[in-house]
């Protein structure tokens, strides 16, 4: 309790509350930070919310302008390109053709070849090579070969005698899109070489190989026979549907 009636001091119990004349700021303001104090993490953590918020916000933008046509489209500074330094076709020949296809055989034929030397070792010396080959081969009758007096028709115009050549077999058509190497080992030395010195016919005779096996199959399957049957069956069709009744179908000797 003060003793002095026109003086009032603050005691132990009563202390002396800070006003605005006896603080420099206000009541509300925060203390500001020293200069060696750091920024609080609510503060940094604001702040990168707002940096994310502004980028994400000029994307959207950027976005929306490039739909409507203003902008051109962006493009990635390291998309990966493909030239093409090809040169243009060269027309070699040109040819006519007149062969009647009356048939083909597709084949499918397993190649497995090896290349190695006595008594070295397999993992220093060797090739094989293991390729799955898939091809096609026509059966055709060339009617550019009928001899003049091939075709006989009788006098009443009722039957019909044709000789035609015998059908060929066409070249073996290897399809790359169906073959496929499926196992190759290559020795040390081997593997050495490529780096040096590589061939980039090396697999040539594979493929020719596979080729003279399908020939091979296709000679013996039958298929120049399932073509003279195909044959017959066409020109009688179409003599007959001409008014012939009766039409014969014979073929020379290869």
């Amino acid at each position: 309790m003060a003793r002095d009636g026109d003086t009032q001091q603050p005691t132990r119990e009563f202390p002396e509350y800070p006003t605005s004349e006896s603080r420099p700021d206000r009541a509300d303001a925060p203390p500001e930070p020293g200069p060696g104090a750091r920024p609080s993490a609510g503060g940094a953590a604001r702040g990168l919310l707002w940096v994310l918020g502004a980028a994400a916000l000029a994307v959207v933008v950027l976005l929306g302008v490039q739909a409507t046509g203003l902008l051109p489209d962006f493009r990635n500074p390291f998309a990966k390109e493909q030239t093409d330094r090809s040169q243009p076709p060269l027309l070699k020949s040109i040819r006519d053709l007149s062969r009647y296809v009356a048939a083909e055989g597709n084949f499918q034929v397993v190649v497995d070849v090896q290349k190695d030397r006595r008594n070295v070792p397999d993992f220093l010396l060797n090739e094989r090579t293991l390729f799955v080959g898939a091809g096609r081969v026509e059966a055709y009758v060339d009617f550019a070969k009928i001899a003049d007096g091939a075709v006989v028709a009788s006098d009443d115009g009722k039957s019909v005698e044709i000789k035609l050549p015998a059908p060929q077999l066409g070249e073996t058509d290897l399809d790359m899109d169906k073959s496929y190497v499926f196992a190759e080992e290559r020795g040390l030395i081997n593997r050495l070489n490529d780096l040096v010195a590589g061939d980039p016919n090396r697999q040539q005779q594979v493929y020719k190989l596979a080729e003279d096996r399908i020939t091979a199959a296709a000679r013996d399957s039958g298929l120049a026979a399932r073509a003279q049957e195909n044959t017959r069956k066409m020109l009688e069709g179409l003599l007959r549907s001409l008014g012939y009744q009766q039409v014969t179908v014979t073929y020379t000797a290869p």
